[in-house]
C-alpha cells in the first residue's frame, strides 16, 4: 500500500496534473479571498470567511475531478490495470493508497491556501475580528467535503478508461450533490424533498460554518468515503475474476 501511495503521489508531480491543480487552486482561492475579505471593506471590517469557503467548496466541482479523473481510468487505458490486479497488494490497499495520495495533495494545497488568513489576522481593522474556532471549523468541514468528493471521483474513475468522461461525470455528480439542498426548496413532493435534503453535501456544512463540530456531519461525510471506496473495491474484485 505504501509503495502505491508513494507512486501515485509522485505521479502527480511527473505530469502536469499536480502542478495544474495546485496552481489553479491557489489562484482561485487567492481571488476568492481578495473579493470576499480584502476588498470587502476598509481594513477587512466586512471580511467574510464564510463566503470565501462557500466559493471554495463550489470550486471543487471542477478541481476535485482534475485530481481523480486519471487515478483508475488511466490504469485501464495504459493496460497497467492487470499488473495491479495481480500484484501482492490487496485491492483494498490499492484503492486506499490512491485515495490517500489524492487526499494528501488536496489537503496540503488547502492548508497552504489558508495562509491567506494571516493577512486578516495581521491587518484586520478590528483586533480578533477573525474567530479562530470558526476558521478551524471551516477548514475541517472543507477537508471532510473534499475527502467525500475524492472518494466519489475515484469511484467514477473506475467506471471508464476515458479521463475526460470520468471528469465530466464527476463534475455533474458533484454539482448535483451541492445543489440538491437548494433545489429541494422548490420541490412540492415531500418524499423527493427529503431525499434531496438527505443527499445534500452542503447542508451539513452549516454547523462548521459557525465554528461548531457536528459529529453527525462527520459520520455522514465519512460514510460517503467508506461507501464509495467499498464500491470501487467491489468493481475491481469483479474484474479480477473476469
Amino acid at each position: 500500500m505504501t509503495a502505491i501511495f508513494k507512486r501515485e503521489l509522485h505521479a502527480y508531480f511527473i505530469s502536469p496534473v499536480g502542478y495544474i491543480f495546485i496552481t489553479v487552486f491557489l489562484l482561485v482561492s487567492g481571488a476568492f479571498f481578495t473579493f470576499t475579505n480584502i476588498m470587502a471593506g476598509s481594513g477587512g471590517a466586512d471580511a467574510s470567511p464564510s463566503s470565501y469557503f462557500l466559493f471554495i467548496i463550489f470550486s471543487f466541482i471542477v478541481l476535485i475531478p482534475l485530481l481523480t479523473m486519471r487515478l483508475l481510468s488511466d490504469e485501464r487505458k495504459t493496460k497497467t490495470e492487470q499488473l495491479l490486479l495481480t500484484s501482492p497488494v490487496s485491492l483494498t490497499g490499492m484503492i486506499f493508497a490512491k485515495f490517500f495520495a489524492a487526499f494528501v495533495l488536496f489537503a496540503g494545497t488547502l492548508l497552504v491556501s489558508c495562509f491567506n488568513f494571516y493577512v486578516l489576522y495581521k491587518f484586520a481593522a478590528t483586533p480578533g475580528q477573525t474567530n479562530t474556532a470558526v476558521l478551524i471549523g471551516h477548514v475541517i468541514g472543507v477537508l471532510l467535503i473534499g475527502s467525500a468528493f475524492i472518494a466519489i471521483g475515484l469511484f467514477i474513475s473506475a467506471l471508464t478508461e476515458n479521463q475526460l468522461t470520468a471528469a465530466i461525470i464527476s463534475i455533474v455528480t458533484l454539482l448535483f450533490l451541492l445543489l440538491s439542498g437548494f433545489v429541494s426548496q422548490f420541490i412540492g413532493n415531500i418524499v423527493i424533498r427529503h431525499i434531496l435534503d438527505f443527499l445534500s453535501i452542503f447542508s451539513r456544512f452549516q454547523a462548521f460554518n459557525h465554528g461548531l463540530f457536528d459529529i453527525n456531519a462527520v459520520i455522514y461525510y465519512a460514510s460517503i468515503v467508506i461507501i464509495f471506496l467499498f464500491l470501487t473495491i467491489r468493481i475491481y474484485e469483479a474484474r479480477r475474476w473476469q
